[in-house]
């Protein structure tokens, strides 16, 4: 069967076309924009209209890509950003009636269990091994027996601490400091990550 999965993510809407068959994923069309829908949720505590706007215009290049490619089911998953606003559960209802996806909610548990299904299926993911995933909202941090999802992500960090272009010094340490406040204690000899944002990652 061939479907498309939307990720209604804080900082970036990304679609997949896939064939689905007996558990195994053919990926056919792959698409990335940044849409920043969590702009001024982490103060605001609700989805802006111009976010709001930038992703209801991608949606709806989304929903042609899907049809003309023969989707034939199609989920739009919604994460931090829509998690923490207030009116989340009402944008999501008007991307179910307006572009007719289904659509979902993740829990920050449910995020978690979802990235380390994706990272098994290509990798082992055994003892000592932490799976993580930095978005625009939140972070999930995954491991075998431990799940962990903290919200640090980049947008929501950016809006707190990062007032100037480019960061001062000042702030990039304030920064850094709230995000080692969060962190677990680890156990870990191998790390895997699974977003586009670890290339920078490693200076915090």
């Amino acid at each position: 069967m061939r479907v498309a999965a939307i990720d209604l993510g804080t900082n970036s809407t990304r679609l997949l076309v896939a064939d689905v068959e007996d558990g195994r994923v053919e990926e056919i069309h792959r698409e990335t924009r940044i849409t920043r829908l969590g702009e001024g949720v982490d103060t605001r505590r609700r989805l802006l209209p111009l976010p709001i706007a930038r992703v209801r215009n991608v949606l709806s290049d989304f929903r042609r890509t899907a049809d003309d490619l023969g989707a034939e089911r199609t989920l739009a998953v919604a994460t931090s950003a829509v998690r923490d606003a207030e009116n989340g559960e009402a944008f999501l209802g008007e991307v179910e009636w307006s572009y007719g996806f289904a659509t979902r909610l993740l829990s920050g548990d449910e995020e978690a269990q979802l990235t380390l299904r994706g990272v098994a299926t290509a990798t082992e993911v055994g003892p000592g091994t932490v799976v993580l995933d930095v978005g625009g909202g939140s972070t999930e941090l995954i491991e075998p027996d431990r799940r962990v999802s903290l919200d640090i992500g980049s947008v929501r960090l950016t809006e707190r601490f990062l007032h100037s272009d480019p960061p001062t010094a000042a702030e990039l340490e304030e920064c850094r400091a709230a995000i080692r406040a969060e962190l677990p204690e680890l156990d870990a000899n191998r790390l895997i990550g699974v977003a586009g944002i670890l290339a920078t990652a490693s200076s915090f």
